[in-house]
């Protein structure tokens, strides 16, 4: 039995809808902190079980009878906050005898314990030190908050905004590290392994061409002078710093394909 936790999210009910098609050996459970959220999970064939991060005695009703565990990343900010969570998490899949804890951390986790990769750090640490047979899936920042339908919007001015000095992204798109997932749950050979997913790199300028090619109409890469407001630009400070030019070929290699490149995006978003 095949558990992922955070499943009415966009990451995890793609792993579930992954595993719905390829795992045929037993059930899928979904666990949900919101049942009514993953009604269509479990009418298309999954198990649904509430499950709670602050709520440990749900968490091991939740993991009971479970071979293999995904145990998504919670979305809590505070790293204090999350790293708890989790550690609860895992000691509630210990106490419910799971076979095998697959976790989803994040790139330089294995090395950095500051900014965002604070309580991946931890959490690897905590997963290493609690017996449990794991994998770990060391994950970028998703294509999506790059590579959207707001795209459209250069093609029809003719010109692509950003304010990434022209370095590159090692983005991934869900749907990829989904697939890439559902094969490390549903596999023998990747326990005990950590994996660093990295999509084929790319920039805006490549992209500027990119949609010019797709579109037939020219569009140009401009700098922005000033830093985009909120999240987006801290983003593409984490860019222009260099911070994303990291590569690897794990989820080329797992996936047993090339993950999406750019022009497939594209192509898909301006259909």
């Amino acid at each position: 039995m095949i558990a992922v936790t955070a499943a009415s999210g966009a990451y995890g009910r793609l792993v579930v809808g992954r595993l719905l098609d390829r795992w045929r050996a037993g059930p899928v459970v979904a666990v949900v902190r919101d049942p009514e959220r993953a009604a269509d999970l479990g009418a298309r064939g999954a198990e649904v079980r509430r499950g709670d991060y602050d709520d440990p005695d749900g968490l091991r009703t939740a993991f009971a009878g479970l071979d293999r565990l995904l145990l998504v990343s919670s979305p809590e900010l505070d790293p204090a906050r999350r790293i708890a969570q989790h550690r609860a998490a895992l000691d509630a899949a210990r106490a419910a005898g799971v076979g095998a804890v697959v976790y989803t951390s994040f790139l330089d986790a294995d090395t950095r314990s500051d900014g965002v990769t604070a309580a991946h750090h931890a959490t690897e640490r905590a997963l290493k030190d609690s017996g449990l047979p794991y994998t770990l899936l060391r994950h970028p920042f998703y294509s999506e908050a790059f590579l959207h339908p707001g795209l459209r919007e250069a093609v029809a001015s003719g010109e692509l905004v950003h304010g990434t000095g022209g370095r590159a992204l090692n983005t991934a798109f869900r749907a990829d590290l989904a697939e890439a997932a559902a094969r490390v749950l549903t596999e023998d050979h990747h326990l005990g392994r950590a994996y660093d997913f990295t999509g084929p790199l790319w920039t805006y300028p490549q992209l500027a061409e990119v949609l010019s090619s797709v579109s037939g109409t020219p569009v140009i890469a401009r700098e922005r002078a000033d830093r985009a407001p909120g999240a987006h630009g801290w983003l593409e400070d984490q860019v222009r710093s260099g911070a994303l030019e990291r590569r690897a070929d794990d989820l080329h290699q797992v996936l047993g394909h090339p993950p999406t490149s750019l022009e497939q995006a594209v192509t898909a978003l301006l259909a």
